[in-house]
């Protein structure tokens, strides 16, 4: 069994134009696929209606299912269950999703409270793993900060540690490093890919980073004006494209030919 299946899956947000426009994706279980294409192709929106965290003015049809259910006929209290323990999300700008008058501590223990760790010495002990992991060394600060004390790098790489906190089944991923240096960026891509490895963490990530997709990837898809105009094996699609658009993203990358770029599928 598929963790995601999604077909003919659209959303509109003012009824006339589909900013999603009848996208069929599976993503099977320890599976990473990238999404890739310009802004406003509809990728962030996609990766949203998968967790039923669209506006409530957005109009989504089609069938979305996650461990085989019906999205839409999940009660929200299923939803909230599912989210953070078997899916967990990594936002674009995480220091969105903050409380700005709470420490980051105690943003982070409840977190994990409420998601099934019982014990506070586990709790404490899983939040100074995880930020270690994301090079946040200075962790006692890190944890007595409020959001707006830390760098908006810092605020990204404590909320990539929370998702990834529990080891979730599906860990869905919106331009989870656009603002981390390059560094860091490929200590989180480790990280991500020992979810897969021994946990077996199924990953859909957004990018428009080509690069990030083709290394990290088992398949990548190209969105365009809210369609998947292309979707195959990551070094098929860098390599052979089939998409006048998939060609045309290519041909913007500086030397897309070099080695580094398709080591993993080469």
């Amino acid at each position: 069994m598929d963790i995601l299946s999604i077909q003919n899956y659209s959303v509109s947000y003012d009824g006339l134009h589909s900013a999603v426009d009848s996208v069929s994706l599976n993503v099977a279980r320890g599976e990473i696929v990238s999404i890739v294409g310009e802004s406003g192709s509809g990728k962030s929106t996609l990766l949203h209606g998968i967790l039923g965290l669209l506006p409530s003015g957005a109009a989504a049809r089609g069938s979305l299912r996650l461990f085989g259910e019906e999205l839409s006929q999940m009660s929200a209290g299923a939803r909230r269950a599912m989210c953070g323990s078997r899916v967990s999300m990594i936002f674009q700008d995480t220091g969105r999703y903050m409380n700005p008058i709470a420490r980051i501590g105690a943003q982070y223990n409840e977190f994990l409270r409420i998601h099934g760790v019982k014990d506070a010495r586990r709790r404490r002990d899983l939040q100074r793993e995880m930020l270690l992991k994301l090079h946040l060394t200075d962790r006692e600060r890190v944890l007595h900060s409020y959001p707006f004390e830390l760098s908006g790098g810092m605020r990204q790489r404590v909320g990539i540690a929370m998702a990834m906190s529990l080891q979730p089944e599906l860990l869905l991923a919106d331009e989870p490093t656009s603002a981390l240096d390059v560094t860091v960026q490929a200590q989180v891509i480790r990280q991500m890919m020992e979810l897969r490895q021994n946990y077996g963490t199924a990953i859909v990530l957004v990018t428009h980073n080509i690069g990030v997709a083709a290394y990290l990837s088992d398949r990548i898809g190209v969105m365009q004006r809210g369609r998947l105009v292309e979707l195959g094996p990551a070094a098929e699609v860098i390599e052979r494209p089939r998409h006048a658009y998939t060609r045309s993203l290519l041909d913007a990358v500086v030397e897309i030919n070099d080695e580094r770029l398709i080591a993993r599928h080469g």
